[in-house]
């Protein structure tokens, strides 16, 4: 949703509604009183549960019931229910960080583009980006967009110390 050029400010690059999030707030904060360790990340355009920290099954069984419960609210809308790691999101369809990425990279053509992510979100920016670029997906044995996999942070550390 943000992009910022270095020393400046940060510009929103699509104005878009956000009133759908008090609709939707309820429901999460029921999931979250339902699931200890759970909470509730709000954005400027985007809802967030976050159940890193809840009990394996649990959280697993009401993220189920959640990506459920929200796709049923949502259908017939321009709002998407996305599954992430150990996170639900609703946001607005078509803004992900592949968006973000490609009008980046058409006001400022780069040589050399490097994607690094560990996540379902991430796979937006894999998509977008030209086929020369270096897209390593962090982690997790599920199939990826990415050209390359690193095992996780010691490894994607140790890349970056070498660039």
């Amino acid at each position: 949703m943000w992009l910022r050029k270095a020393g400046e400010d940060w510009q929103l690059f699509q104005e878009l509604r956000n009133d759908w999030m008090h609709e939707l707030r309820p429901v999460l904060d029921q999931y979250v009183s339902r699931t200890a360790g759970s909470c509730i990340e709000e954005k400027d355009y985007s809802l967030v549960w976050h159940y890193r920290r809840a009990d394996a099954d649990l959280g697993e069984m009401r993220a189920r019931e959640l990506v459920s419960h929200l796709s049923f609210m949502t259908a017939n809308s321009d709002l998407q229910v996305l599954e992430g790691n150990k996170v639900i999101e609703i946001k607005h369809v078509g803004i992900n960080k592949g968006t973000a990425a490609s009008r980046w990279l058409a006001q400022y053509p780069a040589d050399f583009i490097l994607a690094l992510g560990d996540d379902r979100t991430d796979e937006d920016t894999f998509r977008a980006l030209p086929a020369s670029a270096y897209t390593v997906r962090v982690g997790g044995s599920t199939r990826s967009r990415a050209r390359f996999r690193l095992a996780g942070v010691k490894e994607v550390r140790a890349l970056l110390g070498r660039l």
